[in-house]
């Protein structure tokens, strides 16, 4: 615990020199030494993790590269399919009411986010090859226990290790912000992957355009998702950062909803949708594009009061004149 004192260092009150007794500094050749390979290791094992993830990223993109580089066209459908999820990262930044955060942590953050994915990717495809044989069953324990809480873990580590230690992480709602940036990260990576993979499946005979409409309308629904639940994770994390005494318990609660929120939405869009076209004789995709909307419109409402309400907060301690909002439970309605 930061503060705490040794009771020999608490009774001498500085009167002594207690180094190697009960406090410490690098004094020696061999204090020094230790010291230098510590930050060597610690360093080390940064850049050995972003390494790896550099090079499995460059795998990845191989294909949607060589993908643009032949049809050039390609390249804008990737970036249409991060469009809505883009002005929803947008609007999160524009809810922080505090100060705004530096581009370079935004950029930064996005970047890593990008980079982290891979090790989703990657987790991702060996974990569905145990779970996914596993008729409903093994479907549903794949997206609750391996998709969902790896990727809003690396979308949350992608905060964590940059964003989160800088001095302009300065407010709890700046957790929500770098976690819609790191959302939109993963989505944009995410989409290209699957547009591409798409596309590289077409026959001669089969429009390229119609394809690469129809798969980018589909990733550019399933952005806003990654969005919303890595904001609410990252809120979270803003809460530890000034609660360190609770910092482990908010960063578990925040990865937790996010995680169950994502996973539920990979198990009931594949299921729902296709009871809808059936029950009200519409189109699978417009089924799709309604069931999308309708749920990450749930959860958007959520976030939505969690930053209004930091927001009123924010303004009421500011200003005594105003109403201070009353406490409320994690899913109760907000006072109106």
């Amino acid at each position: 615990m930061a503060g705490k004192r040794d009771p020999i260092e608490r009774a001498a009150d500085g009167s002594a020199d207690l180094y190697d007794i009960s406090t410490w500094e690098p004094r020696s050749r061999i204090d020094r030494f230790a010291a230098w390979l510590y930050a060597l290791i610690s360093y080390g094992l940064h850049a050995i993790v972003l390494s790896v993830a550099v090079l499995i990223t460059i795998s990845l993109l191989a294909s949607p590269a060589v993908l643009v580089l032949d049809e050039p066209m390609v390249g804008v459908f990737f970036g249409l399919s991060v469009v809505p999820a883009a002005l929803l990262a947008a609007y999160i930044w524009y809810a922080d009411i505090t100060t705004s955060e530096p581009l370079s942590l935004l950029v930064g953050t996005f970047v890593l986010a990008v980079l982290f994915a891979t090790f989703a990717a990657v987790i991702n495809t060996v974990g569905g090859a145990f779970l996914q044989p596993v008729p409903i069953v093994g479907m549903i324990l794949f997206f609750f226990l391996v998709v969902g809480p790896v990727e809003e873990a690396v979308k949350l580590l992608a905060v964590r290790i940059f964003a989160y230690r800088s001095d302009t992480f300065d407010a709890v709602i700046d957790g929500a912000v770098y976690g819609a940036i790191a959302g939109l990260g993963f989505a944009a990576i995410e989409n290209a992957l699957y547009i591409s993979q798409t596309i590289d499946t077409v026959s001669p005979e089969t429009s390229l355009f119609a394809t690469a409409t129809g798969i980018t309308t589909t990733r550019a629904l399933a952005g806003p998702g990654h969005v919303i639940y890595s904001a609410i994770a990252g809120y979270y994390l803003g809460l530890a950062k000034f609660n360190p005494q609770h910092a482990g318990p908010l960063v578990v609660k925040g990865l937790l909803i996010a995680s169950v929120l994502h996973a539920t939405y990979n198990v009931t869009v594949q299921v729902i949708p296709p009871l809808m076209s059936a029950t009200w004789a519409i189109g699978s995709r417009m089924a799709v594009v309604l069931f999308v909307i309708a749920y990450d419109g749930i959860i958007a409402v959520y976030l939505y009061r969690k930053l209004s309400r930091y927001r009123r907060t924010y303004q009421a301690v500011r200003e005594p004149s105003e109403e201070y909002p009353s406490e409320r439970t994690e899913f109760e309605p907000g006072q109106r």
